[in-house]
């Protein structure tokens, strides 16, 4: 029997970035037919959007990681092809035919600032980190059509992550820059990036105090030793703790340093501070931390006021019609394979689970789906629990082993007769965006903006 008439497994992955790219890659590996639908018109993700410009030598690269894995034979790519808005994802899951769906659509929308009403200051003196820095890195692309952002001197900028470092990096760097300007001196922000702030002022001779900025105020409602801008492995030991607890301070100062920001740690939005009906500010409880990291409130509040308050407090999923939520989140039966309550074909892979929103953590779990899926609920891979284990690491091959018997009976390969129709959706869809087939080809006439 010829591979057109043989029954096989396919399966659709929503969203073709880090996550998505490697699970595809994985299971069209192990035979699996795979369709990723990108909402994008480029498969990169947060990559291009949620990385800062000058973050360019990571980028290139993860550009052509994701386009390598992408262009597998046994992949489809469908761009510009949101699940929930272009496609009905109770459809995708149940009519289509697909063996399983993965999902690993990422996490594109800014948790709430949490101040009453924290939503009608949008505009008003509120905004988030995900719009701001997609608006800075398309601010030279002539085809951008999103919103577009000041860059207020004096801003209050909320989080303690490496995000909200790089949204006091830009502000910092913008408003050197245009002060420079003033002065007839055109500064490139990327060189500036790498040189920082006094070493590019003392180049010119000028110091940095002279430009008579305010500058940004990092808020934190923990230290800087708990920031997670770097990470304890596994089981760490005291002394290991406390080695990471000191870089991570120390990653803050050097930060400090270079870019001139001010940093107030330990203190928790609680209200708003509005002057003729915009944000001016914050009214902020104190917190006390224990070594052991937890937070306790103090009756201290007190007050900051800014230009414009900044949110970087970490990412969550946009809603998809069809995916029960729990709060702010998926509504994960199991948050190790992002099951979802009566949808068995489901999985969930990257930042869409984890919701760490960096590289490393999110190719981490997508290998661990990708493996999962094929072997434990696909039948594709047959290497063992051993093998698996030296891969993704033993608790996480125990964890295939022990939900391969609950869900394996449900994946029954793809029927010819189903093939041909799920196939005919796809290359419909395919032409209705009009992508010919090449990813690369598609990309190059698609350029991402630098």
């Amino acid at each position: 029997m010829s591979d057109e008439l043989t029954p096989h497994h396919t399966v659709a992955v929503v969203g073709g970035a880090v996550a998505g790219a490697q699970v595809a890659n994985i299971l069209a590996e192990r035979g699996a037919s795979v369709v990723v639908f990108e909402q994008n018109a480029r498969p990169f993700g947060k990559i291009e959007d949620g990385l800062p410009r000058w973050h360019s030598g990571l980028r290139d690269k993860e550009f052509e990681r994701i386009q390598g894995l992408l262009e597998h034979p046994r992949i489809r790519f469908l761009p510009m092809t949101a699940v929930g808005r272009d496609i009905d994802f109770t459809a995708l899951v149940k009519e289509w035919g697909f063996s399983a769906v993965v999902l690993a659509n990422g996490v594109w929308r800014d948790r709430p600032l949490p101040i009453p009403d924290a939503d009608r200051f949008v505009g008003s003196g509120l905004i988030y980190q995900n719009p701001f820095i997609v608006a800075f890195n398309h601010a030279h692309d002539p085809g951008y059509d999103g919103p577009r952002f000041p860059y207020p001197d004096g801003a209050l900028v909320v989080g303690g992550g490496l995000a909200s470092i790089d949204v006091v990096k830009v502000l910092m760097l913008e408003n050197v820059r245009a002060k420079l300007a003033e002065r007839g001196i055109e500064i490139d922000l990327e060189e500036m990036e790498k040189a920082g702030i006094p070493k590019t002022c003392a180049a010119h001779g000028v110091a940095f105090e002279e430009l008579g900025l305010k500058g940004a105020t990092l808020v934190y409602r923990r230290r800087a030793a708990d920031m997670p801008v770097a990470s304890a492995p596994e089981g760490a030991d005291a002394a290991r703790l406390a080695k990471v607890r000191a870089s991570r301070e120390k990653i803050l100062e050097r930060a400090q340093a270079k870019f001139q920001f001010r940093f107030e740690p330990l203190a928790s939005p609680e209200e708003g501070l509005v002057q003729d009906g915009r944000l001016v500010g914050l009214r902020l409880r104190r917190m006390a931390a224990q070594d052991d990291g937890k937070l306790s409130k103090t009756e201290e509040t007190f007050e900051l006021r800014g230009s414009a308050v900044l949110s970087s407090i970490g990412s969550i999923p946009e809603p998809i019609p069809g995916v029960a939520m729990k709060g702010e989140l998926f509504a994960f039966l199991d948050w190790e394979l992002g099951r979802l309550e009566g949808l068995p074909t489901v999985f969930s892979a990257g930042n869409v689970v984890t919701g760490k929103g960096n590289i490393v953590a999110s190719r981490r779990h997508s290998k661990f789906i990708g493996d999962h899926v094929a072997r434990a609920y696909l039948g594709l891979d047959d290497e063992g629990a051993e093998a698996l284990a030296e891969k993704v690491g033993t608790a996480g091959a125990e964890k295939a082993e022990a939900v391969a018997a609950q869900v394996a009976a449900t994946a029954a390969p793809v029927s010819p007769e189903a093939r041909a129709s799920l196939d005919a959706r796809v290359a419909a869809r395919q032409s209705e965006v009009g992508f010919g087939g090449d990813v690369r080809a598609w990309i190059a006439d698609h350029p991402p903006a630098r």
